[in-house]
């Protein structure tokens, strides 16, 4: 069993940054893709990104393109997301997953995650 934290999630205005941290309980981290998924208000959890087990390999929905990086340093076994020029509409409370396969978490099998957090809110005001 691996349980996933994240933290770093708030209040914060349109165009302003926050970064969020996972933090896994396994010395097993870089055995497991990861990835970012959020859940708005009203609708569908959805996919924001994943991670490659050694981090050399990103994907991100466009929605989030060219505004969110996410990363993982496997020594500290954490996985993160940097969000830049926050919108209104990345409300949303946001999990972190985790899966042996790289390819079940780029292509959004969000039934096929092994180990879910619990999530984190991340509130944007216009």
């Amino acid at each position: 069993q691996v349980m996933l934290v994240e933290s770093g999630g708030g209040l914060v205005q349109a165009g302003g940054s926050l970064r969020l941290s996972c933090a896994a309980s396994t010395r097993t981290f870089s055995n497991f893709a990861m990835g970012w998924f959020r859940q708005a208000p009203g609708k569908e959890r959805e996919f924001v990104a994943a991670i490659s087990r050694n981090g050399g390999t990103n994907d991100y929905a466009d929605s989030v393109k060219g505004r969110f990086t996410i990363s993982r340093d496997n020594a500290k076994n954490t996985l993160y997301l940097q969000m830049n020029d926050l919108k209104p509409e990345d409300t949303a409370v946001y999990y972190c997953a985790a899966d042996t396969s790289f390819a079940a978490v780029r292509a959004r099998k969000q039934w096929a995650m092994d180990y879910w957090g619990k999530g984190t809110l991340v509130t944007v005001s216009s």
